[in-house]
């Protein structure tokens, strides 16, 4: 029987990918940031554990807050498509962008921001599956600030032919990637970041831990979205935050009695 391969579009896996082998997350940020690989001389994940704020806080947290070299980079995957995500990630923008101001310090010494949002979703018109967003002078082809940097990547629009010389594209579509024919296709590039990440991804499924700590935390994803969709027909907004709270208590009453730790439990019930 075929081995099943969980999938780096979960947040847990893709942020415990990253986490144990920051290589690849080195090479993960110079290929979608188009930094020179030599201008990352060091690499600082600022939040490598996957600890809760709240059980009934938010859907939402950053997922990577990275530092490199006089820049700070937050990476977020997004499954389940929200109507207010664009305000959610300018959120997110301006929230990294003043994370390390402080008082008494000159609002020039604030660093460049980036932040890579990698949706499972369609968010604009067009082919292009990556958009990068600026701020310009309005009636002018000037940009305001250098320091303000939003990527997003629609995951729907990669296609399938693989291009080796496009770094961009096949760490997309090593995210993407759901059955072991498309990886297969991948490591016949002989990238070596993705050869090694798609090798660590298999050791990861053959991880039984790892593999229910994706099953659950797939299946909280699409309990959200159906405790949402629910809400919204009926056209009770409150629903979804009762709905929610009620479906995570379930899921933390099952995890306990299968003997799993609170930490555990943390890491899957939380991660945004």
């Amino acid at each position: 029987m075929a081995q099943e391969i969980i999938s780096a579009k979960l947040d847990v896996v893709f942020k415990t990918l990253f986490v144990r082998h920051q290589n690849l997350l080195k090479a993960f940020i110079s290929d979608m940031l188009d930094i020179p690989r030599n201008d990352i001389e060091s690499l600082v994940v600022t939040n490598p554990e996957m600890t809760p704020d709240t059980f009934d806080g938010k859907f939402s947290r950053l997922d990577l807050n990275i530092s490199v070299k006089g820049k700070l980079i937050n990476i977020e995957i997004q499954i389940n498509n929200q109507s207010d995500y664009k305000d959610r990630a300018l959120f997110y923008w301006a929230k990294l962008f003043t994370s390390e101001l402080k008082s008494g310090q000159m609002y020039s010494d604030l660093k460049s921001a980036y932040t890579i949002n990698i949706v499972d979703f369609i968010m604009f018109e067009g082919t292009a599956y990556h958009n990068e967003v600026v701020p310009m002078i309005k009636g002018t082809e000037k940009i305001f600030s250098e320091k303000m940097n939003i990527h997003f990547f629609e995951l729907p629009k990669v296609v399938q032919k693989i291009d080796k010389n496009n770094r961009k594209q096949l760490w997309l579509q090593f995210i993407k990637a759901d059955c072991k024919e498309e990886f297969d296709m991948l490591t016949n590039t002989q990238v070596q970041e993705i050869v090694e990440a798609t090798n660590v991804l298999y050791d990861m499924s053959a991880d039984t831990q790892i593999k229910e700590l994706a099953r659950i935390r797939e299946k909280t994803l699409r309990d959200e979205m159906s405790i949402r969709e629910g809400a919204w027909r009926e056209g009770r907004t409150e629903g979804i935050a009762e709905g929610i709270a009620k479906e995570r208590l379930e899921i933390i009453e099952k995890m306990k009695k299968s003997g799993m730790t609170d930490e555990q439990i943390n890491a899957i019930i939380n991660i945004k």
